[in-house]
Parts: C-alpha cells; sequence; structure tokens
C-alpha cells in the first residue's frame, strides 16, 4: 500500500526542519536504517510504509492508538475539535497534548496550517486493524483494563523482604565476585553474542551460580557501569575500583538505580502505579491490553526487568519488597536506606587457619574484603565466607604493590587469633620468590622474560597455558614481540612469581588496566551517518539547496497528481498563491493547471518561493 503523496509531502518539510537531535530521536525510535535513503523525501516514504507503521504503532499505548485513530476518521484537526471528539466516543481527552506529541516524535502524525493531520497511510492501517484482530477504534475506547492487580498482604510483608534481602544480598556478592574474575582475566564476547562457554563456565563458578545465570548478572553488571565490552573481551569498568570498596548497601543501591533508571517510560510508569500489588500473570495481563499491538516485544522487555527486579530484591515471587516498593514510590536514596537494614551486619575481623585458610565469621566489610582477595583466593561465598593464602596469591598480592611488611601489618589487624606459624613461613617464602621472573622492555620495543633459575626459564617456553606469548630464547633470557604489560599479566594469570622492571632494572609496580565505559553503540554511528547525509544538500550552497528541494517537491506532487499550493513573488515583490496541479518541469518552467480558473499556467521556476498541499 504506497503511501498518500501528500502525506509524503508534508512529513519531508517537517523532517527538514527537524534538528539533528530530535532526527536521532526518530531514527532511533522508529528503527529506521539508511539503506536506500537518499533525501527528506526517500525518508518519509520509509517512515510511512505499512510494516514500518505497524511497528511503530506496536509501541503505542491504548490512549495514544485511540487518539491516533479518531484524528485518522476526522482529517485536519485542531487540537479543541480533537479534544471534544475523544470526549464524544468516551475516552479522556486529558492528556491529549502529550499523546499528540508522542505521535507526532514517532512521525506517526502531523501539522499543518495549525492543524493536526493522520497520514493516510496510519490511518489506513488503523482502519485494517480489526482484519487483523487489533482493536478497532471502539474497542481501544471501549474495552476496560484487567482487574486491578491483588494488592500486597501487610502480614507477608515480613517474608517478602526476608526473600527479597537474601536475593538482594547474593546478588550484590556475585557481581563483586564477577568483576573480581574478570580483573584477574577477562572474558571473550562471541561475534554473535554471549560469552564464550569456557569464560561463562569459569564466572559461574566463581559467583557460585548456574550458568544459565551469568548473563542476567552481567546485564545488571553492565547496566550499572560495572564491566564493559573493550576490544571484544568483558572486563572491570573505572567505577568498579570505588564500588568494591562501598559498604553492602551502597553496592546494591548503585545496582538498584541503574535498574530504575534503564527502565523505559513506558514500564517504570506501569510498574510505579503498581509498586504495592503483586506482579506476575497478571501484570502481563495488564501489559497486553496496555499495549494491544506490542505482541511478544512489549511482554519480553517487561519481562526482563521484572527478572532484574527479582534478582536485585526490588521484588520477591513477584511481590514488591519494601526497599523495592520504595524504590518505585520514592526513589534510590529511601530504598538503599530501607535494605541496607535488611541486610546482615558487616564484619572487620577474621581467623587466620593452620591450614592457610581465612573464614570470615560474617558478611566481611567490603573495604578490607577487597584487599584481603588480592592476597587470598576466595574458596567459598556465603554470610561466612573463606578464603585461601597460597604462595601464587602472595606473588600476586606483591605483583600488585604489596610487600611482606604490609601484608603482614594488614593480616595481623584483622587476625582474631594472630598470625599462624605455617602462614608466617609461608609469607616469608614467598617474599624469597617474589621477583624471581623479571619482565621488562628492550630499547628495540621488545619485551624479555629474565630469570636467576634456568629451569624455571625452560618452564616457561614449554608452558602450554602461556604458549600464545609466543616466548623465544635469545641468549640467557626470553623474548616476545608483545608488549611487557600484557607479558607481565599473563605470567602473573599463570601463578609465576614475575614482577616488572624498569630500565634500571628496579621493580616497578603495574596497575592492571580498567575498561571504559561503553561510549557509542554501532546504530548511533549508522544514525549519524544517516542525518549528514540527509543533510549534505543543505550544508554547502543554500541557492542549489533551495532548487534541488523545490524540484524533489514537484517531482512528488506530479507523479502522485497531488494537488499543490504555490507561492510565486511578483514582480512588483508581493507574494500570490495559486492553487495548482502540476503537469510538468521543464526548460526551468512549471507547467500546471489552476484549479480555481480552470486554466494552464507556465511558471518560471526561480520565481517560486514556497510549496505546500492545496488547501
Amino acid at each position: 500500500m504506497p503511501a498518500s503523496n501528500d502525506s509524503a509531502l508534508v512529513l519531508a518539510g517537517q523532517l527538514r526542519s527537524l534538528s539533528d537531535a530530535a532526527l536521532a530521536e526518530l531514527l532511533t525510535a522508529r528503527e529506521i536504517r539508511g539503506t536506500g535513503i537518499r533525501d527528506f523525501f526517500d525518508l518519509a516514504d520509509a517512515l510511512l510504509d505499512p510494516a514500518a507503521i505497524q511497528h511503530a504503532l506496536g509501541r503505542l499505548d491504548r490512549s495514544t492508538l485511540a487518539t491516533l485513530a479518531a484524528l485518522g476518521e476526522l482529517g485536519p484537526v485542531t487540537e479543541a475539535d480533537a479534544a471534544a471528539h475523544l470526549t464524544t466516543l468516551g475516552a479522556d481527552a486529558a492528556l491529549l497534548p502529550e499523546r499528540l506529541a508522542t505521535a507526532a516524535r514517532l512521525a506517526l502524525l502531523t501539522q499543518h496550517l495549525g492543524r493536526w493531520v493522520v497520514p493516510a497511510s496510519v490511518a489506513e492501517q488503523l482502519q485494517l486493524w480489526p482484519s487483523l484482530g487489533l482493536p478497532s477504534l471502539h474497542e481501544l475506547v471501549s474495552l476496560s483494563a484487567p482487574a486491578a492487580l491483588s494488592p500486597v498482604s501487610g502480614v507477608d510483608v515480613k517474608f517478602t523482604d526476608h526473600v527479597a534481602s537474601e536475593n538482594a544480598f547474593q546478588t550484590t556478592t556475585s557481581i563483586a565476585e564477577l568483576i573480581a574474575t574478570l580483573d584477574l582475566e577477562s572474558a571473550r564476547e562471541l561475534a554473535r553474542g554471549g560469552i564464550a562457554l569456557p569464560d561463562s563456565k569459569r564466572l559461574a563458578a566463581a559467583m557460585g551460580v548456574d550458568l544459565d545465570r551469568v548473563s542476567g548478572l552481567l546485564d545488571i553488571a553492565s547496566r550499572a557501569g560495572l564491566v564493559a565490552l573493550d576490544s571484544g573481551r568483558w572486563m572491570p569498568a573505572e567505577a568498579s575500583r570505588t564500588w568494591m570498596v562501598d559498604s553492602s548497601g551502597e553496592r546494591w543501591a548503585l545496582l538498584a538505580t541503574a535498574w530504575l533508571e534503564r527502565l523505559p517510560v513506558d514500564i517504570r510508569t506501569i510498574l510505579r502505579e503498581r509498586a504495592h500489588a503483586v506482579w506476575g500473570e497478571r501484570l502481563e495481563e495488564y501489559v497486553a491490553w496496555l499495549f494491544p499491538a506490542g505482541d511478544d516485544w512489549m511482554r519480553d522487555r517487561v519481562r526482563v526487568y521484572t527478572r532484574d527486579a527479582e534478582l536485585l530484591g526490588i521484588t520477591a515471587d513477584n511481590v514488591p519488597s519494601t526497599p523495592g516498593a520504595a524504590l518505585l514510590a520514592s526513589g534510590a536514596d529511601a530504598a538503599a536506606t530501607a535494605m541496607a537494614a535488611l541486610f546482615p551486619p558487616e564484619v572487620a575481623q577474621v581467623y587466620l587457619q593452620h591450614d592457610l585458610s581465612i573464614v570470615s565469621p560474617g558478611p566481611l566489610a567490603p573495604p578490607i574484603d577487597a584487599r584481603l582477595r588480592t592476597m587470598a583466593d576466595v574458596e567459598g561465598r556465603a554470610l561466612a565466607s573463606t578464603y585461601r593464602v597460597s604462595t601464587a596469591s602472595l606473588s600476586r598480592a606483591m605483583a600488585a604493590g604489596e610487600t611482606e611488611s604490609s601484608i603482614r601489618e594488614f593480616l595481623g589487624g584483622i587476625a582474631l587469633t594472630g598470625i599462624p606459624q605455617p602462614l608466617d613461613y609461608l609469607l616469608t617464602e614467598a617474599a624469597s620468590r617474589y621477583g624471581l621472573v623479571r619482565v621488562g622492555a628492550t630499547p628495540e620495543g621488545r619485551t624479555y622474560v629474565s630469570s636467576t633459575d634456568g629451569t624455571l626459564l625452560r618452564t616457561l617456553v614449554v608452558d602450554h597455558s602461556i604458549g600464545s606469548l609466543g616466548l623465544v630464547r635469545s641468549g640467557d633470557r626470553l623474548e616476545s614481540r608483545y608488549d611487557r604489560d600484557l607479558v607481565f599479566w599473563a605470567l602473573s594469570e599463570a601463578r609465576y612469581p614475575v614482577a616488572a622492571e624498569n630500565a634500571a632494572g628496579e621493580i616497578v609496580t603495574l596497575a592492571r588496566r580498567q575498561a571504559s565505559r561503553i561510549t557509542a553503540a554501532a546504530a548511533t554511528d549508522t544514525t549519524g551517518a544517516l542525518i549528514e547525509r540527509l543533510r549534505v544538500g543543505s550544508s554547502a550552497d543554500p541557492d542549489v539547496t533551495g532548487k534541488a528541494w523545490l524540484a524533489r517537491q514537484l517531482d512528488v506532487a506530479i507523479k502522485g497528481k497531488v494537488g499543490l499550493t504555490v507561492t510565486v513573488r511578483m514582480p512588483d515583490g508581493s507574494d500570490v498563491d495559486y492553487q495548482l496541479e502540476p503537469a510538468s518541469v521543464g526548460g526551468g518552467r512549471l507547467r500546471a493547471r489552476d484549479r480555481r480558473s480552470d486554466i494552464e499556467r507556465t511558471l518560471p521556476l526561480t520565481s517560486i518561493v514556497a510549496v505546500a498541499p492545496a488547501e
């Protein structure tokens, strides 16, 4: 079904007048791809394509759809007349300006000569709805919402909050494990999306969750800006440094705030209105009623956010918790206060065991936990966590800047029972071995690996786990074509007692690179390129641009047999409007039939100052 040419003519003109920001918003919202679009007329045609219109209508709520359908029956109409007509139909016209603005932002509605106009293609698509099993205008207005959702019982609040706080605490600690694990070794993102299976298994084991939970927890961490993709690898973002030493309540607050801020406006409104009601199937029924053409798209969006709400303790078994209701109704600060009161109290001291394990009698305060895990590996995460110290973990700590004395001071300060003798011996041994493998850079830009232990160097050459470094013998040391930092961290992750050194042979501390927040998606780049292409014709010579625009308008009108109001500047400087049916353009002149006088006119294109659809 081709777009009405007068609709395309009006829409093209309005699109041309939009700012780049408004154009980008429209293109993103309508998910328009730039293929085959050369100018604003092509864009208007793409927006008025029936399939594109149906796609956009699926994103509108019931009231906005009813407004569009009603205006489509009326033709050009003022806002006041539209409100009166909706009231006659029994629809609520109180939010009419907002609905008109929403439809206009999506190019499903235009404004011409002070009147709102629903493009013919949009009106025709809505008229087809009953044959597609979708509601008619009458049903959009008259069919009431499903029964109100069940209110939360006051008796169940304590149980709901208990379950919610357990979920929230588990998710918060799991994400801390995710960040710590990615800090040791990043995870590869597949080209088709999703994390490579070996990395998913590694992350699941570190977080103590099932494999199918990894992607959801990664989504939550990414949404909060704690992890990011960098060169195809997931790694901690800069913001994670601060988050890892925040209190458990502050950690949760950031995750919950990110969940709330990223909620689409339509879903946020739905959930906020149901902050004290049971969600679940009845919420999905309401969403299906509110967005009658939303299909699985809208339901899937709600399910993703309600899934994350369960993980974050905003709900428990589809019932909003006290912190969850506070988040939706009052904001993050009120929610954080409510959730912090439900979390178990943090401890600041641990038991150092003779078997080199460290046991925390409760949730360890995050600043202490963050530092402890640099020198010990986490073995079990629960309310009482377990860590284990090894030569490799102590070497890792020293590579990150710790010294034997600083480790002794830290462990002695948090120990409830002092430092046991086996741990004391291990500290001494690790300190003596630290730096047995040295990594530095040659003047030629290659990386060398040296050691006083020849056997250890031979082991490095045949170790398959670091084979990608391409270490080759060069005299009494090894060399690699990769840079020093990459070789250093690879050897550290492989648990070798490695230290980095400068040109003077002095040990230096290297900071592990952190990923930046994702700044620009490919879709944004595509949108920007399309806008630039649309603007090219108006960026150099305004006179040439004006002539090209006029020629394109006339071409569309001639092909579609659309009547025009043509404004012509007379020799005395005055402007005269003609109601014309254009027939052809040639030799710099427009030939057209004058509707009012029923004669043929020939007008020089240089005298035409404006063109618009006929009144």
